[in-house]
């Protein structure tokens, strides 16, 4: 019997609701009316297959400045105007813009191999020709002025710059299977190796963002990186420091090929294909929207994500899965509280890869939303159930969490674990913008099912990866903790800890050429 990838795909989005909103889960059982209607919509009628379906596989990767960011944004735009809910493109800057095509990375000595790897964001294409050569190494030597006469001699190679791993299998592999004894020595050889290979990078005289860019003025037809993840498969994929040559990354495994080759002077050639160009500066944009408050309106509940990924896969879960919880909260909003008391604001903030500049640079236009701000919650780590929440050093706080937990279903509120009074962020995600002006944001912190390892800014960030019962789980939890918060009599203390004063603000970088300043 022949089956269609259309019912394929209407089976998968049909259990994944079904797994999640039937039997295997209580009803909701409180006397709140709205939080009733929350519930239903939110664990009964969940888009959050559908939403996160089109923004993994569809629009895919938003590297700030891209095309997948811009066409991210208008989707944004476009399924709140679909709801009803007045949404805009709020411009806070520029930056450079880069389109990212095809790669295709080869050893063709001393045999035949296609390896996987990708240019690096921001790195340069080929021009659209292949571009092949011998590879070397960055070798051992005795300071900077010897490196500096060795330079000449990478003109026209495709030079490795990072260390080869003994191995690629994770260290819970090694734990399962190994003795102890050989697991102790694979991990004292790899310590050493990374303390030579660092000491290697520190006779340069040169910083790994330098180190680049001087091969290239030196005449390498390209750089070779690679950063293993610890996990089967992965690496974790940045940016590229070179502005005329290729910047590639490959995986551990093929990488170590190719060094290992190298090493032993086997000749090895690549040849690199790769597809990008530069766009010049383009603009860039937050996207916002809003429910107007009926009383209240200029007090407000902000929800918070960043928007951007990095570009080495699809941004699932860095930070896809933010983006649809909030989406999906305030989708639940509109309908179950369309008229909330406090104004329901929803961010979704471009630029935090490269320094939360999006949502810095919203704070510091908006300061009437910062006076304003009654409570803010930011997801941004991963697919996994909301299990802590940190009062980020406000000292009050934590009472009105309390109230607002104990009404929602334990079902939900049994996970999470509330800290007080929490240390104030000072980076690593968009609440920290809002913090250091002293203003009630808090970070909902989530399950790590591997995030760091597998899925924090790799190439495995893929829609697979999103546990969509949690994903259902932490939108219904936001959609109820912004109505509550919206209806609460009492606003949030902005009173701090004598010991947790908010750390102070930075401005953001409003385009490239201020970032590397």
């Amino acid at each position: 019997m022949r089956t269609s990838l259309r019912s394929l795909t209407s089976t998968f989005a049909a259990l994944a609701l079904a797994t999640g909103a039937g039997a295997q889960e209580p009803r909701f059982t409180g006397r709140d009316s709205v939080l009733g209607r929350i519930w239903s919509l939110g664990m009964d009628s969940s888009q959050t297959f559908a939403l996160s379906q089109t923004l993994s596989d569809s629009i895919g990767p938003r590297l700030t400045g891209s095309p997948g960011q811009r066409a991210g944004v208008d989707w944004l735009l476009s399924r709140y105007k679909s709801w009803g809910i007045p949404a805009r493109a709020e411009r806070y800057g520029t930056w450079r813009g880069w389109r990212r095509g095809t790669s295709h990375i080869d050893l063709v000595a001393p045999r035949v191999r296609s390896l996987e790897g990708t240019l690096l964001a921001w790195s340069p294409g080929t021009n659209g020709r292949a571009v092949e050569a011998v590879t070397v190494a960055l070798p051992d030597l005795a300071d900077s002025a010897a490196y500096a006469r060795w330079m000449p001699t990478a003109r026209g190679k495709m030079v490795l710059i990072s260390p080869a791993q003994p191995t690629c299998r994770p260290d819970s592999n090694w734990a399962e299977w190994a003795t102890p004894e050989s697991f102790a020595e694979m991990k004292r050889e790899r310590a050493a190796m990374d303390t030579a290979w660092a000491e290697r990078l520190r006779k340069t005289g040169l910083t790994t963002r330098v180190l680049p860019a001087q091969l290239e003025a030196a005449g390498a037809a390209g750089v070779v990186t690679s950063l293993w993840s610890r996990g089967w498969g992965v690496t974790k994929i940045f940016q590229a420091r070179t502005t005329r040559v290729p910047t590639v990354e490959l995986s551990c495994e093929d990488y170590g090929l190719v060094y290992r080759l190298t090493d032993r002077n086997q000749a090895p050639r690549l040849r690199v294909q790769g597809d990008a160009s530069f766009t010049g500066d383009v603009p860039v944009f937050n996207a916002v929207a809003e429910i107007r408050g009926r009383q209240l309106p200029n007090e407000y509940v902000v929800l918070s994500a960043h928007f951007d990924s990095w570009d080495g896969s699809s941004g699932s879960t860095d930070n896809g899965t933010g983006t649809v919880t909030m989406l999906e909260a305030m989708r639940i909003l509109k309908r179950a509280y369309p008229n909330p008391r406090r104004t329901i604001l929803v961010g979704h903030w471009s630029g935090e890869e490269q320094g939360l500049n999006g949502s810095r640079a919203f704070a510091e236009d908006n300061p009437e939303v910062v006076a304003g701000l009654h409570a803010l919650f930011n997801q941004d780590n991963g697919t996994g159930r909301v299990v802590n929440i940190s009062m980020q050093g406000l000292a009050a706080a934590e009472p009105r969490f309390r109230e607002w937990l104990t009404r929602i279903p334990e079902s939900i509120t049994r996970h999470i674990n509330v800290t007080a009074p929490g240390t104030p962020a000072t980076g690593g995600s968009d609440h920290a913008a809002f913090v250091c002006h002293g203003a009630p944001a808090f970070s909902l912190s989530s399950l790590s099912w591997d995030y760091g390892t597998y899925t924090w800014h790799t190439n495995r960030d893929t829609f697979d990866k999103i546990v969509l019962d949690d994903l259902r789980n932490n939108a219904t939890l936001v959609a109820m903790l912004a109505y509550l918060a919206a209806e609460d009599p009492q606003r949030v203390a902005r009173g701090r800890a004598a010991d947790q004063p908010a750390p102070p603000c930075r401005s953001p970088a409003r385009s490239y050429e201020q970032s590397t300043r």
